[in-house]
């Protein structure tokens, strides 16, 4: 028979471990084993002890069950720690595989793929692979192995009737290869909606702040009780699917065992058999239920980890970022050149951006201005190809960073973006974050650059304060100077920054600003800002507008120009006068 293409992967995984799983395999031989050996003794029992004249020293037969017992609970136990040892390393290389891509894929991967749906998929359904390979896995060879050795006992002991206890494999075949195509179906649906289930519950825990203010409480309850209840109600087909196999399996089985006793019964009357001979062959096919019975149950676990798999092979397999290109020798000088860059979203029109030709010298500090959605934090983020453009190129230092390692080439960059993303550690490991070895010196004076003295002063463990999930335990405006500070740690010959004062008081802006304009000195520098009053000392100001570059030049030009910028400039001044 031809495995599932996921099932032989999964397989060629467990190849390291396979020392561990031969010792787990001996274990279900010898578990097996004691199965006919239990029937066995039950003939030897009655056809030798029950007589009158026993044969043998009694204290032999208390020996010989505690002594099968032994046996087998040795060799349960062995198997049982031996599967657990593989499967266990298998989930952690399973999951470090996924968590590696999810390092590894672009940007733009998340747009397809929610986040509820990744750490789904990275929590819940390799699990159930793991599930399926220890218990399904264990359950096939062990219960095959010990069928198979009842079934040699059976024919040793009663070869016709044992040809009517062989009537019931091939009709349990034909269930389990009827539930299983329902099984699959109803599977990849099933875990199709615990993805989404998983994204609301982690949009939800997300999105407090949004959801109090705004009142979702209830939709968010209205959401989360649709999708669990669909959830309930595949399970319920499923299980009801999977439970209708186990019964029709037991009565085929008692239609055979009532077979076997009226037959037995006649071969008794005609001294064909002994009575142990009869009570140890009916023990035998007894035993010999249980297993047909795991068998059949092992139809859905099986699916439900099939279809789990291609949903993790689905991950491990999602396409990386480009890898290659050439390391950097050194610091970069920092002169960028956008050569008729025009880049589209997929499946998205018109194009975020057409027809940029812009050079930033090294050291030139460039805005961008323009209306939302007009193609400024698209621009700037084709900078360290997070995205690659869809025409033209970009070069830095006339090396086109198409061509660059990524790694080396976003070694050369800072980036403060307006979505401060902080970590659940301690202040200081967030400034340093992405070094090995910080340094201590250099963390305090970028938190000094950054003003951020004072509120790491009233911290109880000072630069050593946990700050919580995305710095939960700092305010807005001390969570946009940390992410400065990160910035500022870093050193990078280009610095980005996207609003990044946008969350600042008054006084922390004056004090921040005056923090970036030293650290903007001999760096280049892209800015985008909405507050125009903290970019009229730029270089150059680039207007976007759809996409497309409409002006440049610097502050007083543009305004004596008396075009856009200078239009957004009056609406912009004349808004802060009424605010004041």
């Amino acid at each position: 028979m031809k495995l599932p293409p996921h099932l032989k992967r999964l397989f060629g995984m467990l190849s390291p471990y396979r020392n561990r799983l031969l010792l787990a395999m001996l274990g279900m031989l010898m578990t097996a084993a004691t199965e006919p050996t239990l029937a066995a003794l039950m003939k030897a029992l009655l056809d030798n002890g029950f007589t009158g004249k026993t044969t043998f020293n009694l204290w032999l037969v208390p020996a010989a069950v505690i002594g099968i017992f032994v046996f087998r609970g040795a060799s349960t136990f062995m198997t049982t720690y031996m599967m657990q040892w593989a499967s266990t390393r298998l989930l952690n290389h399973l999951r470090q595989l996924m968590f590696n891509r999810i390092l590894d894929v672009a940007v733009g991967f998340y747009a397809a793929n929610p986040v509820g749906r990744v750490i789904n998929a990275m929590m819940f359904e390799v699990q159930q692979i793991i599930d399926m390979i220890k218990n399904v896995l264990t359950s096939m060879i062990r219960d095959s192995l010990t069928v198979i050795g009842l079934l040699g006992y059976l024919f040793y002991l009663n070869w016709p009737l044992t040809l009517i206890a062989i009537v019931l494999l091939p009709m349990i075949a034909i269930i389990v290869r009827l539930t299983g195509r329902r099984l699959r179906s109803l599977t990849h649906t099933y875990l199709k909606i615990n993805g989404e289930l998983t994204q609301v519950i982690e949009e939800t825990t997300r999105a407090q702040q949004v959801i109090k203010i705004f009142g979702g409480e209830q939709y968010e309850r209205d959401r989360f009780s649709r999708r669990a209840e669909r959830l309930r109600s595949y399970s319920m087909k499923m299980s009801s699917t999977f439970a209708a196999t186990v019964p029709i399996t037991q009565v085929m089985a008692a239609c055979a065992l009532s077979i076997v006793i009226v037959i037995a019964l006649i071969q008794t009357n005609q001294n064909q058999t002994t009575i142990g001979g009869f009570v140890s062959f009916i023990t035998a096919m007894l035993m010999l239920i249980t297993p047909l019975k795991h068998l059949a149950e092992v139809n859905g676990p099986l699916q439900r980890g099939l279809a789990a798999a291609e949903a993790v092979f689905a991950l491990i397999d999602a396409t990386p970022e480009r890898t290659g290109g050439a390391i950097l020798a050194g610091r970069a000088a920092g002169r960028l050149e956008f050569i008729d860059v025009g880049f589209a979203y997929p499946e998205q029109s018109p194009p975020a951006l057409s027809r940029i030709n812009l050079t930033i010298q090294p050291g030139e500090t460039i805005a961008f201005i323009g209306m939302s959605g007009g193609g400024k934090s698209t621009l700037v983020n084709l900078v360290p190809n997070f995205f690659s453009v869809s025409s033209g190129e970009i070069r830095l230092d006339g090396q086109p960073i198409e061509s660059i390692a990524l790694a080396s080439l976003r070694a050369q960059m800072a980036m403060v973006s307006q979505n401060v993303v902080l970590f659940d550690d301690t202040v200081a490991a967030n400034i340093a974050y992405g070094d090995a070895m910080p340094d201590r010196e250099r963390v305090i004076a970028a938190a000094r650059a950054a003003y951020l003295e004072p509120m790491i002063a009233q911290l109880p463990q000072g630069l050593d304060t946990q700050i919580g999930d995305n710095g939960s335990r700092l305010s807005g405006g001390q969570r946009q100077r940390l992410a400065i500070a990160r910035a500022i740690y870093k050193d990078a010959p280009i610095l980005i920054l996207d609003e990044a004062t946008s969350a600042l008081d008054s006084e922390s802006e004056r004090a921040v600003q005056a923090a970036l304009d030293k650290l903007m000195q001999g760096r280049t520098t892209l800015v985008i800002a909405h507050r125009l009053s903290t970019i009229e000392r730029a270089s150059r100001i680039v207007v976007l507008v759809g996409g497309e570059i409409i002006e440049i030049g610097n502050h007083a030009t543009l305004l004596a120009r008396g075009g856009v910028y200078a239009n957004l400039h009056q609406l912009q001044f004349a808004k802060e006068m009424v605010e004041e």
